[in-house]
């Protein structure tokens, strides 16, 4: 590809950001011609050569050599809204420092070409709409990012007491109805809206059987995490800032990285109304707290100054 396809692709690009930050409430209607061959060409230019294939067994450097022979069509799938996703194969991998082992999508090499194109079309819409508190997953926000800003409410502000939480199953919870409803606020082209709609509902191979899949989203692909950040975005970002933080009685503060999160409280009278509110938002939305995993830990400097000082009284939750 040349440079000046690049800067082409770029600009445009720039041009959909700029717009989306300069109208917050606008619904773009035409996004599909920006996923173009030369884009998708990029995507896979981007996928390391060792990466594992998909359920067709097609590796990095055979999606390439073979691409004249599939990008047309898939691009044209796309337009007519036709686009059939491959079914996901899963695999199971260790968690870090634990005995269990975690789920993991592994889809086609051309498909997660094509995932990675559309998950930076959109980025370009949504990295204008995500909050400060969100991390992980989003261009130079990594979790060395997320640590420093818990540091930094930690140290700077008042706090006491630290609700950290842990979403049970988040990946394979989210509901597809509630995925595509927050996908619309912004998206109102029907063929990435169909295009979403065909990867979450995208077969999944395990044991040689493929398996019907009714909610969630396969970790393992870009579009999982783009939706999984926008999914938290809608129910649990804009609720704690624009809802529950002018109803507690001291500071608060949110840092999210991807699926987990920390908040930071003043007073334990906040954190308990929130524990309880939080069980009740997330519920509307099909997610839950794991609760063995789910804990209120007291901690820093004003900790006991601000125990003593609040009220014994637990005001209502039905702010949720």
């Amino acid at each position: 590809m040349q440079r000046e396809d690049q800067l082409t692709m770029e600009t445009k690009l720039e041009q959909i950001a700029a717009k989306a930050r300069c109208e917050p409430k606008l619904r773009f209607t035409s996004l599909a011609h920006l996923i173009s061959r030369d884009r998708v060409w990029r995507s896979l230019s981007q996928i390391p050569k060792s990466s594992a294939a998909g359920v067709d067994g097609q590796t990095v450097e055979a999606a390439k050599k073979s691409f004249d022979g599939w990008i047309e069509p898939m691009l044209q799938s796309i337009h007519r809204q036709g686009y059939r996703a491959p079914d996901i194969r899963r695999v199971y991998i260790p968690k870090p420092g634990k005995t269990e082992k975690r789920p993991l999508g592994v889809p086609t090499v051309a498909d997660r070409a094509l995932q990675r194109s559309t998950a930076e079309v959109l980025s370009a819409i949504y990295e204008r709409d995500f909050l400060p508190c969100s991390f992980g997953g989003r261009p130079k926000l990594s979790a060395h990012h997320a640590l420093a800003t818990l540091n930094e409410a930690i140290a700077g502000g008042k706090m006491g007491w630290m609700l950290e939480a842990d979403l049970k199953n988040f990946f394979g919870s989210l509901n597809h109805d509630w995925v595509l409803r927050f996908v619309a606020h912004r998206v109102g082209d029907p063929r990435l809206i169909s295009l979403i709609r065909r990867w979450l509902k995208a077969g999944v191979l395990e044991d040689g059987k493929v398996h019907p899949n009714e909610e969630g989203t396969p970790q393992g692909g870009s579009i999982s995490v783009l939706l999984s950040n926008l999914y938290l975005h809608d129910v649990l970002d804009l609720w704690f800032e624009r809802v529950v933080k002018s109803r507690l009685r001291g500071e608060a503060r949110l840092v999210r990285y991807i699926d987990d999160f920390v908040i930071c409280f003043q007073y334990r009278s906040d954190a308990i109304r929130v524990q309880d509110a939080l069980r009740l938002r997330l519920g509307k939305f099909g997610l839950t707290l794991e609760p063995t995993k789910t804990k209120l830990v007291e901690f820093g400097r004003f900790a006991q100054r601000a125990n003593a000082a609040e009220s014994a009284r637990r005001p209502s939750t039905s702010w949720a």
